[in-house]
């Protein structure tokens, strides 16, 4: 606002320079006055418009910043957009190419299983026949295991000159965990040499502990099969009568026979010629069903 116009504003207020001061010092004095207020005026609009202005300052700047925000914004979204686009495309050819050889792996699928319809009947057979022989490979371990368990048990009968020679063997069928192949072949071996042994008459020495108070010791034995044996001690002139007893072989005394187990000994060592030799035998008595036991 203009002096002249603060002075046209308040004309009564001031009174005429000629009423106060004089003629000549009216109009300084008018603009003396006028100026200062001028000051005034103008500092307390300025004091009053600063706290009014700075809200509005504050809002545009936040405007300002929220505008960068949002084309910063809307710049990285259509690059997105574009992006998306191109790489659509080739996310859509992919997909056809996949479903193209889907659907020719598909085919060949089908092609495959009209091709291999029989081989896979021949294989269906064959595994059926698998399992059946697998089934009877089981049942005759089991018989196989049973006949093992028997021949284990019958060690204790059989003469002392064959139960050492199976040592091995009957350790090995003792084995739980022991194959079927070799199970059968062991068994069938110790069963092989049980045979032999019936079938021959076997002359030799064996270290044997004929009782409980003496030390084993070396003597000439003669064992006729399975069935029975002889043993002597030409030293003290004895001799002894072994047989399956019971399930265990055992050996008796026979004083009597020690003359003709000797003779019978030099006869079967070919150091005599042949002849009747009577000596003691035990001859098993068989029990039939009916029979008591």
């Amino acid at each position: 606002m203009k002096p002249h116009r603060l002075l046209n504003t308040f004309p009564g207020a001031l009174g005429t320079g000629s009423e106060l001061f004089g003629a000549g010092r009216t109009r300084s004095f008018a603009f003396d006055f006028i100026g200062s207020t001028s000051v005034r005026f103008f500092m307390l609009v300025g004091l009053i418009a600063v706290p009014l202005a700075s809200p509005a300052a504050e809002t545009l700047e936040t405007v300002e910043k929220s505008a960068s925000e949002w084309m910063k914004l809307r710049v990285e979204t259509a690059r997105l957009e574009t992006a998306w686009q191109e790489e659509r495309t080739l996310v859509q050819t992919m997909a056809a190419a996949l479903k193209e050889r889907a659907v020719a792996a598909e085919e060949k699928r089908d092609l495959a299983k009209v091709r291999t319809a029989k081989d896979r009947e021949e294989f269906a057979a064959l595994q059926a026949k698998n399992d059946r022989e697998r089934s009877d490979l089981r049942a005759f371990d089991v018989r196989l295991k049973g006949l093992a368990a028997r021949l284990v048990a019958l060690r204790p009968a059989l003469p002392p000159r064959l139960s050492e020679a199976l040592e091995m063997s009957f350790r090995s069928l003792g084995n739980p965990d022991l194959p079927s192949g070799e199970r059968m072949e062991i068994t069938i071996n110790a069963l092989n040499r049980c045979a032999q042994f019936n079938r021959s008459i076997t002359v030799g020495e064996d270290v044997l502990a004929l009782d409980g108070a003496s030390p084993p010791k070396s003597l000439e034995v003669i064992y006729w099969g399975l069935s029975h044996g002889y043993a002597v001690d030409r030293v003290a002139r004895k001799a002894w009568l072994g047989a399956s007893r019971d399930g265990t072989w055992r050996w008796e005394p026979s004083p009597a026979a020690f003359e003709s187990v000797v003779r019978l000994i030099a006869i079967a060592g070919d150091k005599a010629d042949p002849d009747f030799v009577v000596v003691p035998a035990t001859v098993p008595r068989l029990l039939s069903e009916n029979s008591p036991r």
